[in-house]
Order: C-alpha cells, then structure tokens, then sequence
C-alpha cells in the first residue's frame, strides 16, 4: 500500500515528482541535478518499512528515506514528520541531527596563476563557459586534481558572514560519466549569500553557472526549490522585486513561487528563458530579457497556470 502522506512530504523536500510504476515515483535528483528526474523512489514499503531509492543517472542510492533526507535539504521538521510517517526500527533511540558544517576538499587548489595541465583545462572549460578570471576570483573557484572530487570544479558558496556554508561541483572533463558531485549536506541556505544587496531586487535562478552569468544580486536555487532559509529571508526582507528565471521544466514549480510572493505582497517577474539557460544566453541576452519582462498579476498568473492543463 502506498502511504500518499508520504508522497506529498517527499514532494515537499525534492519538488513534486512524476509516478512511474509499482509504486515508484520520480524526481529530480538533488545530488546530481540532472535536467530530468533520474531519482525514483519506491513507495511500496517493504516488511521493515524501508522505502529503496535510487539515482540512474548519479548512482546515488539507498534503502531508507531517512538516509536520503539526512543527505539533503530536509529540515528537522520534515524529518520529524517522516519519522511519523514510516516504521523502520531504525528510528528507535536515535537522536535526529542534520550535518551544519562543511568544509572545502582538502584536494581543493586555485585555478589562476597555476602552471598543472588539469588547472589549465578547468580554465579552459570555464572561459568557453564565459567566465571571465574575475569571475573565479569573486566566487573563489577552484578545482580538485585527485580525492573524490577529482577533475571537478569546485564552487564555493558564502554566508553573509563570509562563512562557507555549501559548495557545488562540476565536471571539467569531456564526456564524464559524473558530471555533479554535492556534499552529503543540507542545502537549506541562503546561496550566495554574501554577494546580495536585500535592498535590490533579486534574481532567482537554478544553478550557480547561472548566478554567475547574470552577475547582478542573483541567487542560485541549486536545484528546482526554494528552501526554507532562503524564503525566510525572502519574506522578511525589505527586497519588493522578484525575478524568477527556472528552466521551462520547472514552470509548474516557478508558477507557485510566483503565486506564493505575491500573496505576501511581492512584486514578481516571471522570465520566461528562450530554449536556453542564463549561463548559456550570457550576461547581455540575459539582461534585455528581463528589462523587457513585465510585473507579473492575478490575472497572467492564471493564465500561466491554465495554459499547462
């Protein structure tokens, strides 16, 4: 039998999902970010109450949801309403924490003014992603030659405090069969943090290539969801603009966003992307987009959300 509770909370945590068969759903992988949902689910529990997952395109997996909420942006509350929900015994005694602290791969060296043949591939890659050596030096990025994140990128993400509180990694090499690799941490963060002015509008997009090419007061999602932490802050900012940039995959989730801000008295623009990403469109296709989108209202919203039917 399949508990539909338990489906909705996990739709909560990874963004709804699409049913597949024999009780799986599928969702977008928050470890690999793949463009389609690779991750499934099974919902039938077995005898223990354990519910196997797994990733096809990442081969992230496990046996217990617990594991997989624990390995990602969960908040405490939803994992005390998983632990409600299901009726593994590994549950019993167990003290519920989620990993706070991450720090950068001891493999982690600089891209510029390194002479090793991998430093100037990662260089490489990322000027054929425009990225100017401004760019790497603003958001620290770096790369590892060896370890478990070998010949990956890695992008650094700051609190408003300079701390580091997550990172993203990226293949630089062609044709890697592990093209994203994230630690086994909570992303419930302000991405970004330390490079946004709250007294600007902001610009919500998904990943940090993207951030990156739009330049300006942009928050990377790092994924399809706004977490609880950045919504907070969202909410009780004195920011009034909102620019939501998702690929056209996520124009369900990107119309609820958009509903929910501005039931709170938000000023919202839906960007509508061309077939392209901000990352590939650049800085200055990026920016006559968005200076010709419009306020969003009531009235377009329900368009919006009639036109999917």
């Amino acid at each position: 039998m399949i508990n539909e509770l338990l489906i909705d909370l996990v739709g909560r945590v990874l963004g709804n999902g699409k049913r597949t068969s024999r009780g799986n759903v599928a969702y977008h992988c928050p470890f690999c970010n793949h463009h389609k949902p690779k991750l499934e689910i099974n919902f039938t529990e077995n005898k223990e109450g354990k519910n196997p997952w797994h990733c096809w395109a990442c081969d992230k997996r496990g046996r217990k949801l617990k594991t997989l909420f624990n390995q990602t942006q969960a908040t405490l509350d939803q994992i005390n309403e998983l632990k409600k929900l299901t009726k593994s015994r590994d549950w019993v005694h167990e003290k519920i924490t989620i990993p706070s602290q991450v720090e950068l791969p001891q493999e982690y060296l600089p891209i510029l003014d390194n002479d090793n043949i991998l430093a100037k591939h990662a260089l490489n890659y990322l000027k054929k992603r425009n990225l100017t050596e401004e760019d790497i030096l603003k958001y620290n990025i770096g790369y590892c030659e060896r370890g478990p994140y070998s010949n990956m990128l890695i992008i650094p993400s700051y609190n408003s405090d300079g701390k580091l509180n997550y990172f993203t990694s990226r293949s630089f090499k062609k044709d890697s069969f592990l093209k994203y690799k994230n630690p086994d941490i909570s992303r419930d963060i302000v991405p970004f943090e330390n490079m946004i002015n709250w007294k600007l509008p902001i610009i919500l997009c998904e990943g940090p290539f993207d951030a990156i090419a739009i330049k300006r007061n942009s928050i990377p999602l790092l994924g399809k969801n706004i977490q609880n932490s950045l919504m907070k802050k969202i909410v009780t900012s004195t920011v009034t603009k909102i620019y939501i940039a998702l690929d056209q995959d996520a124009m369900k989730q990107s119309l609820k966003f958009c509903e929910h801000l501005l039931n709170i008295g938000k000023e919202v623009y839906l960007v509508v992307l061309p077939g392209k990403d901000p990352s590939e469109m650049g800085f200055e296709s990026f920016t006559k987009l968005i200076q010709t989108t419009q306020p969003l209202t009531q009235y377009k919203l329900m368009e919006k959300k009639l036109s999917l039917i």
